[in-house]
């Protein structure tokens, strides 16, 4: 599928999350929430009462144990100690607040607060806590915030009172605050509860979407290396638009030189702009294409799939619709033209999380162009992110019938039938689709992408040698492919915990090609487990100014805001998580 980083078109915004986690040996924390901890061995998850609510106020609704009930009942209030006054008023409210009677339990624990000691400050935040409790019952937000912030000032590391505020903070839209409540409950707690956990990443998402919503609009469109554009175009086998140019298309300049001016009368923006292709001096690409469309030209439909392509390279989604829809809708054009520029809006609607679309488009493509080995390799992309496997493997097949010499559809049907055999946990077939990515590194010993998706598998069967001599081979075939080093880098983590190496290598990979998110976003991570919050969080800001979709850019801001309310957390509670 035609999507942002094509060096791994399998997932469309680079390595996979599930693959990722599998990598560098974290347990995914319901999604972004694996940025908050590092943990060299899985963890199984703890159930019961990791799930369960926290609804009820604590304290007993009886007597205080310990002492005669009849007793301490018939006591004059005179001969009791404030305390006991302060708890007996509590366990009158628990008997309320059981029986539905809100009201009459915030009456109560008003009166155990104004009776309990200043200096008694463990009881004290539990009155508070338990009327927030009350509170809560009745929908008033504000209330519980502000009893749940007494109890969190007498007991900073009240967990009951830190996941009860955020959650009133939550329905009071307070996000922030509310994550760094959220946060800190996830710390204290060892990551170990589900319902604080999808709060948070609930939360996170949330903050994401919203400000990847202002800032996607309002950025500045930015061209991607030339390696990132040539992998883009290697993915395409039967597209017009990115082959080189042929005899009878030159430029008139170059056409005179060689005698055959006759053939052209006539400068043609789409033309200079496929030369300017072949230079590599693809910041004038779109303009020539402009050109060429607003003079009307015999290239029209060439120039608006060109441009529209190039406007999705630099991640501008909603100036390439148009030209997409233009270009879709002529019928009389060339059908590879319009094949490709359905590929390139399911893709592009892939991305905006929108699959029905999506597989409309593809097998749109399928239909009016039936063998074009593009459509169904891309389309078994699609399918793969879909979780439809068994369908994925039949395009990838169908395109090998159409093309036997397209090694990437090779390697990615061996890495679709992995992923499957290893989610799966069947080992025979595992062992079978290992066998198949030998079978393709030895057919097609050039293919960058077969020894990558190669790795990756070895490194989940924790062969980390022969992974790491994998990713040599790709480095030897494409030494400009900073995405490669990256993935080195972190099987140097999982296989050595050679923490110095990797970052190297991930240095090394921003220094091959400064816009590569992938690099920062994991660079971000890693510092984020080493707990150099802020450096992280720098290095999330930088991934996010080079996100080529909105979606990519709210998982970013995501990581960034968990950071950050780290660095918060730390702050107020002294609170971290385990670091490497």
């Amino acid at each position: 599928m035609a999507a942002s980083k094509p060096v791994e078109p399998q997932s469309g915004t680079g390595l996979p999350r599930w693959q990722l986690a599998l990598l560098v040996g974290t347990p995914i924390v319901l999604g972004v929430g694996a940025v908050y901890l590092w943990n060299r061995s899985r963890t199984k998850e703890k159930r019961g009462k990791g799930n369960g609510e926290r609804k009820t106020p604590e304290g007993s609704a009886s007597p205080v144990q310990g002492q005669d009930g009849a007793a301490r009942a018939n006591r004059e209030q005179e001969d009791m100690s404030p305390l006991d006054r302060a708890q007996a008023a509590k366990n009158k409210g628990n008997k309320y607040f059981k029986a539905g009677k809100y009201d009459n339990a915030i009456q109560c624990y008003t009166e155990a607060i104004a009776l309990c000691p200043i200096e008694q400050k463990a009881d004290l935040s539990t009155f508070y806590q338990n009327r927030a409790a009350a509170y809560e019952q009745q929908m008033k937000w504000t209330e519980v915030v502000q009893d749940c912030s007494q109890a969190v000032e007498l007991n900073p590391r009240y967990v009951k009172a830190l996941f009860r505020r955020a959650k009133a903070l939550e329905k009071l839209d307070n996000k922030k605050e509310c994550l760094e409540d959220v946060t800190a409950v996830c710390i204290l707690e060892a990551f170990q509860n589900q319902q604080s956990m999808l709060l948070a990443d609930k939360v996170l998402k949330q903050l994401g979407k919203e400000k990847a919503k202002d800032k996607y609009k309002n950025r500045e469109p930015m061209m991607p290396s030339p390696q990132f554009i040539k992998s883009y175009f290697s993915s395409f086998t039967d597209d017009i638009i990115s082959q080189p140019l042929q005899k009878g298309e030159k430029k008139d300049e170059d056409k005179d030189k060689e005698g055959e001016a006759s053939e052209v009368t006539e400068s043609s923006g789409y033309l200079k702009a496929k030369q300017y292709m072949e230079e590599e001096n693809y910041d004038k690409i779109i303009s020539e294409c402009t050109k060429e469309i607003e003079t009307g030209g015999r290239y029209t439909a060439e120039a608006l799939l060109l441009r529209a392509t190039f406007y999705l390279l630099i991640g501008n989604a909603t100036a390439a619709q148009p030209d997409l829809d233009r270009v879709i809708n002529m019928h009389d054009a060339n059908v590879k033209l319009r094949a490709n520029a359905l590929i390139k809006r399911g893709s592009m609607y892939m991305q905006q999380q929108q699959p029905m679309l999506s597989t409309q488009d593809f097998n749109m493509a399928a239909e009016i162009d039936t063998r074009n080995p593009d459509v169904y390799h891309h389309r078994g992309q699609l399918k793969i992110l879909l979780d439809q496997v068994d369908e994925a493997v039949g395009d990838f097949d169908e395109c090998i019938l159409l093309r036997p010499d397209s090694a990437l559809a090779q390697a990615q049907k061996c890495f679709a039938l992995y992923r499957q055999a290893y989610t799966g946990n069947n080992p025979s077939q595992v062992q079978t689709a290992m066998d198949g990515f030998e079978d393709v590194i030895r057919r097609f010993p050039k293919c960058a992408e077969g020894y990558a998706l190669y790795a990756q598998a070895l490194t989940d069967q924790q062969q980390f040698g022969k992974a790491d001599e994998m990713y040599d081979k790709c480095i030897e075939l494409e030494p400009d492919n900073a995405t490669t080093y990256v993935h080195k880098g972190l099987l140097q983590l999982q296989w050595k915990q050679d923490l110095d190496l990797g970052l190297d290598l991930i240095s090394k990979a921003i220094e091959i090609d400064n816009k590569c998110d992938f690099a920062y976003e994991t660079m971000g991570t890693i510092e984020v487990q080493r707990g150099n919050l802020d450096k992280a969080i720098e290095m999330f800001n930088k991934a996010i100014n080079l996100a080529k979709s909105e979606m990519e850019m709210a998982h970013l801001y995501s990581l960034c805001d968990a950071a950050y309310a780290q660095t918060e957390v730390a702050r107020k509670y002294g609170l971290k998580p385990p670091t490497l």
